[in-house]
């Protein structure tokens, strides 16, 4: 069980040289890259997700935990491309054009990489064209669009606007995220959902994956 797993325990915790190594240990004793993920480290971070949500972790909790997760990631993601291991889907990330903020859009992507997503980081000050070119290089990704100014929110528009330009918005759905966004903002530019922390972004994307 994953509850019992000292790689479920110290993602859960934060402790990354523990992570990585009961990671190498469960390696060297035969367990598969992708089971690792599966089993015990999804698992630790939708349970860290639940303890935030619940107020029992806070920002540090997830930050320790995400890079936790991020460690042992770098371990596997080689042994998980031999063995062709699907992801849970492909988001792209990034926080729009004019806005420097890189914390909150950094902890979703690490989130999402502990839910088992393939992220590409575009970093921070990404223009609309980047967005459309990252989106076009696979069918089905989703864009995840940070800012936390009031001033560079107008962008998040200008991506959805750029992604229909270029033909590939039907296919392409958008979740957006940053302290003035508001669900009605969302509604407003056509996204496809809006997450107001982390954790509820993980679940996002995952609904937006089977829509």
């Amino acid at each position: 069980m994953a509850e019992n797993s000292e790689l479920y325990d110290a993602i859960l915790t934060g402790n990354a040289n523990k992570a990585e190594e009961a990671a190498k240990a469960a390696l060297e004793s035969g367990a598969e890259a992708g089971a690792l993920v599966q089993e015990h480290m999804i698992p630790a971070m939708d349970e860290v997700g639940r303890r935030f949500e619940c107020n029992e972790y806070f920002v540090p909790e997830l930050l320790i935990a995400a890079r936790a997760m991020k460690k042992v990631l770098e371990l596997l993601t080689p042994k998980l491309m031999e063995s062709g291991a699907e992801s849970a889907g492909r988001v792209v990330v990034g926080t729009v054009q004019g806005d420097l903020h890189d914390i909150g859009k950094n902890l979703v992507a690490s989130m999402l990489e502990g839910g088992g997503f393939e992220v590409i980081d575009l970093g921070v000050d990404v223009p609309a064209d980047k967005f459309v070119e990252a989106a076009q290089e696979k069918d089905g990704t989703i864009v995840a669009l940070s800012a936390l100014l009031t001033t560079t929110m107008t962008m998040m528009r200008t991506v959805v606007e750029a992604l229909e330009a270029a033909g590939i918005r039907e296919k392409t759905k958008v979740m957006i995220g940053g302290a003035p966004i508001t669900q009605q903002y969302a509604d407003e530019i056509g996204a496809d959902g809006y997450s107001d922390n982390a954790s509820a972004a993980v679940a996002l994307a995952r609904t937006l994956t089977k829509a």
